[in-house]
């Protein structure tokens, strides 16, 4: 017994070292070998998967992507959607090997081995993973083989390295936690190539209290299965050549810390993200690329769709050549067999999900340089039909008219020509630029709206609807990101920028244009034309010509009649978008991003208050009664949903059940408005300019309530359309002054306002034939009890818009 016992022993002590020692090739007999940047094997009968590493410490790329997702734009785990970059390196420590994530932005450039050293030791690096080795080869001096390693890479690939779970709890739409018996390897998209390694998992996340947003899109929202990519990919040569990065270049920076300065030297430096581009021939006008840049087109797009695709896509190619490139930029048909999530691939993806959503350029980059590795552009499918909803709604598209359909599905084509470069572009390391539709449409890489328009007889037409082509600002971009120089590559971009500037080139981007809390007068999202009053006072004619003739003639044979409400929201809700647009001259500044030069500064400049003024009178315009209301011949096609149908997102949101509220959309476009105009950020810099050229708090405030609190009385459906504008107005103006983001001298200005309402309310609801005297008793009342107690009595809660962007 005791002879057993210690025979056991010494088995156990010394299982870890046979195991460690166990040949490579004798623990992968019957496995599949995947020889590649990192060989791997794949082992059917218990589903695992092995690594082979013979080299430590060599930085290489790790990059996660999400091959199968969940459909909802609402969620935002999207089929083809990239995670992080990461920079890493596999280590050693005995018998365990560690995946360590570097931080790149912690740099020491220079020769200093010693400075470079003091970094990596002053900033935490992370551990994404450890791995047992399980079998391994010794080193052979004869041959020059190195020793080799084999790791289990299993649990990592069956791990949540994309956070679909943490996006999910973020999202409110449950918790959920990997189930590992659910969980297998993918060998189809798991391959080795020479320079990348692509290997995939099929995860299911069991969860509980799922959100509505899984409910509308999972098989069974408590069972949710997706496909996670992992790429190992080859750092690229050091041949690659950075390119400064300038605030007007009109790109995305890469920016890093580089304790390596002088001390009198910045130590933030920034770089642009580009892809790798080289002329064959240095020395000619035109010359072909060394590689070119190619993109290639999922399959699973239909026609005509990728045929709008492949086009616009393939614009960019006019930029190249006007730098002196000879298809230097190609657009092809993804390869049959290849996955789209291999590395060494651009591809533009069509992604299909639950509702209409964002489409996305994104990119794996070289953390270390700029350099773009593969560009990955995400198009959903619904956004053109959303375009052609907007079409067929504009032009009456059934009215036995073929050509008007026609026009409709070429301007959706259109705009997916137009979103097909946009996202593109992305990919180029190109940045928005939102100022670029104020110069006649000078950039793809705007946020276009229709631009429909008045022909000679009123009628609305859809010609040039969205522009085609790469633009003057497109080709200034590429010149600055792609030109090979000789020389003084410094001047040379300043003199780039400098002809740029020459044309009334304008770049405005997202951090100065998204809220329509911000400040520039020229930078907008889905906007057109010089000025944005002007272009609103013309949107709202071409708005109400749509409206005249909307009608039966919307809809196709054989829809349900009660179709014609989601028909009627982007009409209805036409000008919404360049109202956005003209809010921002409201408490508007006027600036460009300007270095210092030898010359003088331009700095900013208040927009004055005769623009301030038009802004604002044209935005009154579009809550007014008369604007608002519907026609009692509209009205009477707007039926309740026919059976199996319901309202969905897309549609008004009613105070009247199933019935169309003809009141509460007139509420929502009021909201719209008035929260624009009395946003915290544009109400404290009106409390600035204060007694400048100008408008002022106590001006905006004032007018506001004369045309609507204090308008004529209307009637019939305009009336209650009136009291539902003025309720909408007083609620949002008390919101304010109970807010905590205004600034107290503003508060003051629109406390004063309101006070002031209730000797006239006093006098005017005396009037016994004033419809509206009931409602002035009513908020008469609401502002004596604030008075008093320093409460609000709200009345009601504000409706929301139906989803705007994209479009």
């Amino acid at each position: 017994m005791v002879k057993k016992i210690g025979f056991l022993l010494v088995l156990l002590v010394t299982l870890p070292l046979q195991v460690l020692a166990t040949n490579i090739g004798d623990f992968t007999k019957g496995m599949k070998k995947n020889p590649g940047f990192y060989t791997f094997y794949y082992d059917a009968d218990k589903g695992k998967l092995f690594i082979e590493l013979d080299t430590f410490e060599q930085p290489f790329i790790f990059q996660s992507s999400l091959p199968a997702g969940l459909g909802s734009n609402d969620i935002g785990l999207d089929r083809g959607q990239m995670g992080d970059t990461r920079l890493v390196q596999f280590e050693r420590f005995g018998n365990k090997v560690l995946l360590k994530q570097i931080n790149p932005y912690f740099r020491a450039s220079g020769d200093n081995q010693a400075e470079k050293e003091s970094i990596k030791e002053a900033f935490a690096s992370s551990v994404l993973a450890g791995f047992e080795i399980v079998a391994s080869n010794e080193a052979d001096a004869n041959t020059n083989k190195p020793s080799k390693v084999l790791i289990d890479y299993s649990d990592f690939l069956l791990s949540d390295v994309h956070r679909v779970g943490q996006t999910l709890t973020r999202r409110k739409q449950g918790s959920y936690k990997i189930d590992s018996k659910r969980s297998v390897i993918y060998p189809p998209h798991s391959k080795a190539f020479p320079l990348n390694t692509e290997l995939e998992a099929m995860i299911t996340f069991g969860g509980s209290k799922p959100g509505k947003f899984v409910k509308q899109i999972a098989a069974d929202p408590n069972s949710l299965t997706v496909r996670m990519h992992h790429s190992l990919v080859q750092l690229p040569d050091d041949n690659y050549q950075t390119r400064a990065f300038s605030p007007y270049s009109g790109y995305w920076s890469i920016e890093f810390k580089d304790y390596a300065t002088a001390i009198d030297e910045p130590m933030e430096q920034r770089v642009i993200p580009r892809h790798r581009l080289v002329k064959k021939d240095k020395n000619a006008s035109m010359s072909e690329a060394v590689e070119p840049i190619i993109y290639y087109l999922d399959p699973g797009v239909p026609e005509p769709v990728r045929g709008a695709l492949l086009d616009g896509a393939s614009w960019w190619n006019q930029a190249f050549e006007a730098i002196g490139y000879k298809d230097a930029f190609q657009v092809k048909m993804l390869p049959e067999g290849v996955d789209p999530m291999d590395i060494r691939y651009n591809v533009i993806q069509w992604v299909h999900r639950a509702t209409r959503g964002w489409s996305y350029g994104s990119s794996v980059i070289d953390p270390r340089t700029g350099e773009i590795l593969k560009g990955l552009v995400t198009l959903g499918s619904l956004r053109v039909r959303q375009d052609l909803l907007i079409a067929e709604g504009l032009t009456a598209a059934y009215d036995g008219d073929p050509q008007k359909r026609e026009a409709a599905k070429a301007m959706a084509l259109d705009r997916i020509r137009q979103l097909s470069a946009h996202e593109v572009g992305h990919t180029l390391g190109i940045a928005h630029n939102f100022a670029a539709s104020s110069k006649n449409r000078a950039s793809v890489m705007d946020y276009p709206h229709p631009l429909a328009t008045l022909d000679n007889h009123g009628e609305v037409v859809l010609n040039g609807a969205y522009a085609k082509d790469i633009a003057v600002w497109d080709k200034y971009a590429v010149a600055y990101g792609y030109s090979e120089f000789s020389g003084d590559e410094k001047a040379q971009l300043a003199a780039l920028e400098q002809q740029a500037k020459d044309k009334g080139l304008r770049f405005i981007s997202d951090p100065d244009a998204r809220s329509t809390g911000h400040a520039h007068p020229g930078a907008h999202l889905w906007d057109n034309g010089k000025d944005p009053v002007d272009e609103l006072t013309r949107m709202i004619k071409v708005r109400q010509k749509a409206l005249d003739k909307f009608g039966l003639d919307s809809i196709s044979v054989d829809t349900p009649l009660s179709s014609l409400e989601e028909k009627l929201v982007p009409i209805y809700l036409f000008h919404r978008y360049q109202a956005e647009a003209a809010v921002k001259l409201i408490g508007g500044l006027d600036y460009d991003y300007e270095v210092k030069s030898s010359g003088k500064a331009n700095g900013g400049t208040v927009v004055s208050a005769k623009r301030q003024k038009a802004a604002l009178a044209a935005l009154l315009s579009t809550i007014e009664p008369d604007f608002l209301a519907l026609d009692e011949a509209t009205l009477s096609l707007l039926i309740p949903k026919a059976y199996g149908y319901a309202r969905n997102r897309e549609s008004f949101k009613s105070r009247t059940g199933v019935t169309f509220d003809a009141v509460s959309i007139a509420e929502v476009a009021t909201r719209h408005t008035v929260g624009m105009l009395l946003h915290p950020l544009r109400l404290n810099r009106l409390g600035q300019q204060f007694g400048r050229d100008a408008l002022d708090v106590k001006q905006m405030a004032s007018q506001l309530f004369e045309q609507t609190i204090k308008a004529p009385a209307e009637s019939g459906l305009k009336l209650a359309i009136g009291q539902r504008v003025s309720n909408v107005v007083i609620e949002m103006v008390m919101q304010q002054i109970k807010s905590d983001k205004v600034a107290p001298e503003v508060k003051a200005a629109l406390y004063n306002e309101v006070m002031a309402l209730s000797p006239w309310l006093s006098k005017a609801m005396k009037k016994k034939r004033n419809p509206n005297r009931g409602f002035y008793r009513l908020l008469n009342q609401q502002i004596v009890w604030f008075e008093q107690t320093g409460q609000w009595q709200s009345q009601f809660k504000l409706l929301d818009l139906p989803p705007g962007s994209p479009i």
